[in-house]
């Protein structure tokens, strides 16, 4: 009974906290408070001239195509175009806590409705967006890189060997010619149905059995492929963009990873940047560079041309 008399108070008293709550500024009038997005230049990072020891990271990129350019020459060189679309430094990984030293790096974009909670908590704690893939790169200590450190196409220096490696192109169930580059035979007496067969894969009575790791008709392509000591032709920095001579492994938009040459004969750690490349206060570096080709040309040095008239002093 009490409760009855008491409900009609305790309505009008919510309705009124109500109408309080419902004056107030609503949250979609509010301006949210976002922080600045964080760049390059908010890290302290210190070249240093780098050794034959010194592992830098590799870069993560993907692949737009092929193309081709003209030098002074008239030289063609085919060229594959690779964009380095927002690599990022993920996760740092050190000898104290993994045993190793190692960057994890992220390329491109992913939505988010693809991305698992997991993976979702990962980019959280790194403050990056989520990324299309991610790869791991072993580096030296004096090499570590900050968490959200990106890297650009000037990481790399034209005219310098680099390795990349990629999932070459799947082609499915291929016969022994394809595969492994075997001849024809002959379609002759007879011949006429079994021309691409790779013949006999057996021996007589002993062994009579076909040895483990025959080349034999199989899977063709979809595995990990390394393309060694390609050189580093153009670099578009406005774009991000790669031009490296000759073809490169996997197809159009597939990520690949992009690593200094293993071998380096030439000593070629001497001209890059360590641990990457940082601008200098005060200095204007071009959009696009360019490799020198030389001041000579390269043919003069093989060919003779038809009108040329031959020294007889010299060919004495």
């Amino acid at each position: 009974m009490l409760l009855a008399l008491r409900l009609p108070t305790l309505l009008r008293t919510f309705s009124i906290s109500i109408t309080k709550d419902l004056n107030k500024v609503s949250i979609f009038d509010r301006v949210p408070v976002v922080p600045p997005a964080v760049t390059n230049s908010d890290f302290t990072i210190k070249p240093f001239r780098g050794t034959r020891k010194s592992r830098r990271a590799g870069v993560l990129a993907i692949k737009v195509g092929m193309t081709h350019m003209w030098d002074k020459w008239g030289v063609m060189h085919p060229l594959t175009v690779l964009q380095i679309d927002r690599c990022q430094v993920v996760q740092i990984k050190t000898v104290d806590v993994d045993g190793y030293n190692a960057i994890q790096l992220g390329v491109g974009e992913k939505p988010l409705h693809l991305i698992t909670k997991p993976m979702t908590g990962h980019f959280i704690k790194a403050d990056v967006p989520p990324k299309k893939a991610l790869i791991e790169c072993k580096v030296t200590t004096d090499c570590l890189l900050p968490l959200g450190y990106e890297l650009t196409a000037r990481h790399f220096v034209v005219g310098q060997f680099v390795d990349i490696l990629g999932i070459s192109k799947g082609k499915g169930f291929q016969g022994g010619i394809k595969r492994w580059n075997f001849n024809r035979q002959p379609a002759s007496h007879g011949n006429t149905l079994t021309t691409r067969k790779i013949g006999s894969t057996g021996n007589r009575k002993s062994p009579a059995r076909t040895f483990p790791g025959k080349k034999m008709p199989g899977r063709l392509g979809g595995e990990k492929s390394t393309k060694q000591n390609t050189l580093v032709y153009k670099i578009d920095a406005v774009r991000n963009l790669l031009y490296v001579i000759g073809p490169v492994p996997g197809n159009r938009g597939g990520v690949v990873r992009i690593v200094d040459a293993v071998k380096d004969p030439k000593l070629q750690h001497r001209k890059l940047p360590f641990p990457t490349f940082l601008a200098e206060e005060g200095k204007e570096y071009p959009a696009e560079e360019v490799m020198d080709v030389g001041e000579k040309d390269y043919f003069e040095t093989i060919y003779l041309h038809d009108n040329v008239v031959p020294n007889i002093k010299e060919d004495d």
